[in-house]
């Protein structure tokens, strides 16, 4: 079929296609995913990056802005839809989401990135013609003509009210946390403006990548010849990528004998590890083991002392997961797909458990940036029975003299504390452990005897950890 000839347009000028720019259409891709499919931008954006790679045309800095693009959009997406807000003449409620994903992707460039200002809106209205057409990026060229009238922090002063009138909304807006996160964070960190700022600043932040090398296969000296790695900060097995890095391209991660792993999940498991028992120390559970990264790290531990570890996961897909992370483990082990709450194993059966119980994940917000805007005050609610049913079934799974670990990577005290008081009020047979010595290297662990981590203090991910020893 011959090409039409390009008809003028009724004001007489001739019709231009659209220039596609596949770093920011594939920004809007992933940012589509998410919204439309309650995807996460860390499993969503790989694939899309790999696809794009095996063009010649998209290289290691284009993925680096995609990669920026999508997060930054993510991370400060609350935000940005407060000086949206402020430039549109309707609620956003009305702004189709396709044409918001545009918007937003321009702001970040406009207000988060380096990139020229001329340079943003010209290129966020190319996207726009691409994947909106001609009448949307209009649009879009208006609302970020007026956003580009001002830089970051004079916008915040306009949307966000002032901190003496009403803290928590002034923080929820400058640092794009919803309201009822950053009272619930609030409220677990305790002190003053300081210390929450820092907090929420800290969950804004790109995380460095961490690897984990599982004793007795890999060393962090092995793991520190590579580029750009320095030390992990408190666990022994840590190791950061400081500029990033590929973990795929280490030889330790190829064959299994290293993983990516967060150092406050590495320091939940060495605690767990270190806690002095009563008696012998042979079978380990590891009664919430999904997706395997402590359960890997659990197994290393357990096999230089010649113990065993169960791991079990309720779900058959991650319980796959769990046996790929504990292949090549020298010492034995076995992987289950087994519901917690219903124990596959007799009472009194091991002499260390673990339950990593699923939480809402507002410790993990600097990766999953996406989840703060998902989560609801009434998730907590849903939560709450499995939480306390699985360190019931964990603290009846011990043998007496044994501990029970009871983390989260929540830091909300009704995901905690409380069901850590709950659930021991039903069982003096019990004590709480102080776990602060196990991990004498690590700052700022608190009044105890529990353990809270936290990203601005720590570079972790704000894991919690209860240690608990059956008496009786």
């Amino acid at each position: 079929m011959s090409e039409q000839p390009r008809r003028p347009r009724k004001s007489g000028k001739p019709y231009r296609r659209p220039q596609k720019d596949p770093v920011r259409i594939l920004a809007f891709e992933a940012l589509r995913a998410v919204d439309e499919r309650d995807a996460y931008a860390n499993l969503v954006l790989p694939p899309l990056l790999r696809k794009a790679r095996e063009k010649d045309d998209f290289d290691a800095r284009d993925a680096a802005l995609a990669t920026e693009l999508v997060y930054g959009t993510l991370r400060r997406q609350g935000t940005y839809d407060a000086i949206i807000a402020a430039c549109v003449d309707r609620p956003l409620r009305e702004v189709d989401p396709p044409v918001l994903d545009v918007l937003s992707l321009g702001v970040h460039q406009l207000l988060g990135t380096r990139i020229p200002t001329h340079a943003a809106v010209s290129a966020s209205v190319e996207l726009a013609r691409v994947v909106l057409g001609d009448g949307r990026a209009k649009f879009v060229n208006a609302v970020l003509r007026k956003v580009a009238q001002d830089d970051l922090d004079g916008w915040l002063e306009r949307v966000a009210p002032p901190y003496d009138e009403d803290p928590e909304d002034h923080l929820a807006v400058v640092h794009s946390h919803p309201r009822w996160v950053v009272s619930a964070l609030w409220d677990s960190l305790g002190g003053g403006r300081a210390g929450i700022e820092e907090l929420l600043a800290a969950d804004n932040e790109r995380p460095e990548v961490t690897l984990v090398a599982r004793p007795g296969r890999a060393t962090a000296e092995e793991l520190l010849d590579e580029e750009a790695a320095v030390p992990g900060r408190w666990s022994p097995y840590a190791v950061r990528l400081s500029e990033g890095g590929e973990p795929g391209a280490v030889e330790a991660v190829r064959e299994n004998r290293a993983g990516v792993q967060d150092e406050g999940s590495q320091l939940v498991a060495l605690a767990l590890a270190n806690a002095p028992l009563d008696g012998p120390d042979r079978r380990w559970l590891d009664g919430c083991a999904g997706p395997g990264g402590k359960a890997a790290l659990l197994g290393a531990l357990a096999a230089e002392r010649g113990a065993f570890l169960l791991a079990s996961e309720k779900q058959p897909h991650r319980a796959g997961l769990v046996a790929k992370a504990l292949d090549g483990n020298p010492g034995p082990y076995q992987v289950i797909a087994a519901d917690g709450t219903r124990p596959a194993w007799r009472p009194g059966s091991f002499d260390r458990v673990l339950v990593d119980v699923p939480c809402t994940g507002l410790g993990a917000l600097r990766r999953r940036p996406e989840a703060r805007w998902r989560r609801r005050p009434e998730d907590l609610d849903g939560f709450a029975p499995l939480q306390r049913g699985l360190l019931r079934s964990a603290l009846e799974a011990v043998r007496v003299g044994g501990v029970v670990g009871y983390a989260t990577c929540s830091p909300h005290l009704a995901e905690t504390r409380a069901v850590v008081a709950d659930v021991l009020k039903q069982h003096p047979d019990t004590e709480l452990i102080d776990a602060r010595p196990l991990l004498p290297d690590v700052p700022d662990l608190g009044d105890g005897p529990d353990i809270q981590l936290w990203p601005h203090l720590h570079g972790t991910d704000a894991m919690y950890l209860a240690l608990i020893r059956r008496t009786a």
